[in-house]
């Protein structure tokens, strides 16, 4: 079983999963295994899945919704650790699938929502990528709002090139631009709205998301271009400042950067 948590932790870390919602469902179902595993009471389950949860909870400092998704999971089953131990599984397996479901739910309510800000033939500019971003202008195309859309590349990961992957193939006209182009192409063409997603919202309303994204906001203000963030309330959190960043180690950027270019970098 800690093999499983290792590979969850592993996972998100590393970013093969991304995304509020894949990184909630991941941890939350990585508990529901740690629920099902092997235990002799329900004081011994409930420390092996406290011991898991911390581990996890440690993969990625600023996606809130990963805390998120284990502080309520843990503080389910400290209210319910009064139970037997099959009636402690049971409780816990059908809270978690339910937490699940409404996560899924607020998906679909936020696309709806927000597809409704969004005019027909609007310009619009994303940063990055976000599951919660795609749902919503997909469902403004299926409205048939003849919509365009501009994603920047978004280095050194380049989760911009999945937003327009992910657009393109759907129909959306779509096109990708260096993240240095993005004052210029705002300016240019007229966009009309900025739609990015987040990692945190903080209590003081400042929310945390992709590097770059302060400054796109910034030229936005600047333009008087419509600044839109689409975020679930699993990333709201209680904290009013921001307390720490994630950083890519150089192990992990360089051969990202190697991938993409022809010339050899010195370490």
């Amino acid at each position: 079983m800690i093999d499983v948590v290792d590979k969850t932790y592993r996972d998100i870390k590393s970013m093969r999963v991304r995304g509020a919602l894949d990184i909630a469902i991941s941890a939350s179902s990585t508990l529901r295994r740690v629920i099902t595993s092997d235990a002799k009471n329900t004081p011994q389950l409930l420390k092996k899945l406290k011991r898991a949860g911390k581990k996890l909870k440690s993969a990625r400092p600023t996606a809130i919704s990963l805390p998120n998704a284990i502080s309520y999971i843990l503080y389910i089953a400290d209210k319910n650790s009064h139970l037997e131990l099959d009636e402690f599984r049971k409780k816990l397996l059908g809270d978690i699938d339910k937490f699940i479901d409404e996560q899924k739910s607020a998906l679909d309510r936020i696309a709806e929502i927000g597809s409704n800000l969004i005019e027909k033939n609007d310009l619009i500019l994303t940063h990055c990528n976000s599951d919660t971003v795609d749902t919503l202008i997909k469902r403004a195309w299926d409205g048939d709002k003849k919509i365009e859309v501009i994603c920047t590349e978004t280095r050194p990961r380049y989760q911009g090139h999945i937003t327009a992957k992910e657009l393109s193939s759907y129909g959306i006209p779509t096109t990708l631009i260096v993240d240095s182009a993005a004052h210029l192409i705002m300016k240019e063409l007229d966009i009309d709205k900025v739609i990015v997603g987040a990692d945190t919202i903080y209590a003081s309303g400042d929310m945390i998301n992709k590097i770059g994204t302060s400054q796109i906001a910034l030229c936005a203000k600047e333009l008087d271009i419509d600044f839109i963030v689409a975020a679930e309330s699993i990333k709201f959190s209680p904290q009013s400042f921001v307390t720490e960043f994630g950083v890519i180690p150089p192990e992990a950027a360089y051969p990202l950067l190697r991938e993409r270019f022809s010339w050899e970098l010195e370490i």
